[in-house]
Order: structure tokens, then C-alpha cells, then sequence
């Protein structure tokens, strides 16, 4: 069935409302599946989720039976959909483990989870709701201005300041396979920008937009940061990593906000994660890179 032709803009978005409830429940998934690893819980938080969210969407179907067909017009979008289509996302990916490694299966497996955890959702939403809810702006956002420019100068320079203190002295850099041959470096090389590219297009692109369709925008912004960091903690930025993480989902998120670029976000993205490359081949390799950083 197709949706409203209108919906409520984003500035009337109220400050609360009961469908948080839902959101935060499909959002813990994501620590449940990731940190703490434990799938029955992940499946629960997701159908209380659901299950929430259709109560919630009944009240608000019962307030618009009593409302004028001007309040009718601009009916919101449907919150047990949206949020069915990030559940869907999460059950995709937490179908396989996400311990970083190189070899051509663990290509393939990640290529097809985390593949899927994008294309399903869009394509339900594209085909079977037909409400166009999921975008990829490449081209939006316009001309990059002098302060986009000199954050991504700035992004190189503070993760050459950071990275390679937090991998080598927390140890986490274990938690990546040893490269010491030009096959595995340049297998890391293609892994850590494929995934990089793939975060901004389900964290921000999928999760953070169906959140931002009925929440604020720092609420959406901080209901994604919770899945953006579970999956990272999964994937190896573990000890204090959190304290990196979170500040950068929370960054994309306001950046994307603000620029409406994908090209823009994914190029910080990768700028962050051609560092996080470097490191890695430095700690691996011990003499390696010693010339280019500080630890």
C-alpha cells in the first residue's frame, strides 16, 4: 500500500513521544547481537520492538480517525515499518560473526551479510511499502565549502595523532589478522574501505534516516550511534575504543545532517580508515612505518 503523499516536516518532530520506546528497543539489539553476543536476546528486543511499535502506530491511526482532513494530509510515516526495515538490517548482519579476517569465505560471507543488511531493506521499502523512505545522495549537499575541506585535513591529522596510540598500547590491534605479505596488506586495503563505505550506507543512510522521519534530529543521531559503535566493538575497536567511536558516529550522523552528502561522509570515512589501515600494517609490521608515527 503506498504511503501519505504528505508527512510532517522534520522541524515538528515532537521532542518526545511514546515511539521512542520502540526505536531504543530495536537500536539495544544491536549491543545484544554485537557486544554482549547473545542472539535469543537481540530476537526479543527486536519483536518487543515490533510489537511496541504497532501499538503505538494503533493509538496514533485511533487519534487520526477523530482528526480533520487537513491533520490527515500530513500523517507521519509509518514508525512498524521503518523500523521493521532496520530490524531486518540487524537480523542480516548478525547472521555471521564479524571477527575481522582475509581470506576469500570470510570475503564472500561479508560481502553477502552486510550486502544484504543494505539492499533488503531498500528494497523492501522501494517495492513491497513503495514509500522511498532509503536514499543514496552522491550528489547532494552541493559544493564542498572551505570548512568541509579543512575537516577532512583535520580528520587526517587527529587520526594520525590518536590511532595509533589507541590500537598499539590498548592491544586491539590483535584483533585484526597479521599482514606481512603484500597479498594480506592489500586484501586489509580493500576490507577496511569496503566496510567503511558500508557503515555510512546502513548506519547512516538506513538507520539514522528511518530514525530521523519521527525523531528529533539528536535523537535519531544518538539511537544510531548505539548501533553504529555495538557493530564496531564486534568488528575489533574494543577496550577504550568506545571513546572514539561513539564521537564519530555521533559526527557522521550531525555531518550528514548538514551536508546531505553521502560522497561527503563516506570520504571522511575513508580518510579515517586509510589511517586505521596505515596503523595496522605499522603494529603488525614493527619497522615497517616507525618513520610515520609516533608510537
Amino acid at each position: 500500500m503506498p504511503a501519505h503523499s504528505s508527512t510532517v516536516p522534520l522541524t515538528d518532530r515532537p521532542a518526545w513521544s511514546w515511539g521512542l520506546i520502540p526505536a531504543l528497543l530495536v537500536c539495544l539489539a544491536a549491543p545484544a547481537f554485537f557486544v554482549m553476543r547473545i542472539p535469543w536476546l537481540g530476537w526479543a528486543l527486536l519483536i518487543a520492538s515490533l510489537v511496541s511499535a504497532w501499538i503505538v502506530s494503533r493509538r496514533v491511526e485511533g487519534a487520526d480517525d477523530v482528526s480533520t482532513d487537513a491533520e490527515a494530509s500530513v500523517r507521519p510515516p509509518s514508525l512498524l515499518r521503518d523500523l521493521s526495515l532496520i530490524a531486518v538490517g540487524l537480523l542480516i548482519v548478525s547472521a555471521i560473526p564479524l571477527k575481522a579476517e582475509l581470506d576469500n569465505l570470510a570475503f564472500v560471507r561479508f560481502a553477502l551479510a552486510l550486502g544484504g543488511a543494505v539492499v533488503v531493506p531498500y528494497a523492501i521499502s522501494r517495492f513491497v511499502y513503495r514509500d522511498h523512505a532509503i536514499r543514496f545522495p552522491w550528489r547532494g549537499g552541493g559544493k564542498w565549502t572551505t570548512f568541509q575541506w579543512t575537516w577532512l585535513v583535520a580528520v587526517l591529522i587527529l587520526g594520525w595523532l590518536i590511532l595509533p596510540f589507541y590500537f598499539i598500547t590498548s592491544g586491539v590491534y590483535q584483533n585484526w589478522p597479521v599482514v606481512d605479505t603484500p597479498d594480506l596488506i592489500a586484501r586489509l586495503f580493500v576490507g577496511v574501505g569496503a566496510v567503511g563505505i558500508w557503515d555510512e550506507l546502513f548506519f547512516i543512510c538506513t538507520v539514522f534516516v528511518l530514525l530521523r522521519r519521527h525523531f528529533p534530529m539528536w535523537q535519531a543521531n544518538v539511537l544510531q550511534a548505539v548501533v553504529f559503535v555495538s557493530f564496531l566493538w564486534e568488528l575489533g575497536y574494543q577496550a577504550w575504543g568506545p571513546l572514539l567511536t561513539i564521537p564519530f558516529a555521533l559526527l557522521q550522523g550531525f555531518i550528514f545532517m548538514k551536508t546531505r552528502s553521502l560522497t561527503y561522509v563516506v570520504t571522511v570515512h575513508l580518510l579515517f580508515d586509510a589511517v586505521v589501515f596505515a596503523v595496522l600494517v605499522h603494529a603488525h609490521n614493527p619497522g615497517m612505518l616507525d618513520w610515520l608515527f609516533l608510537v
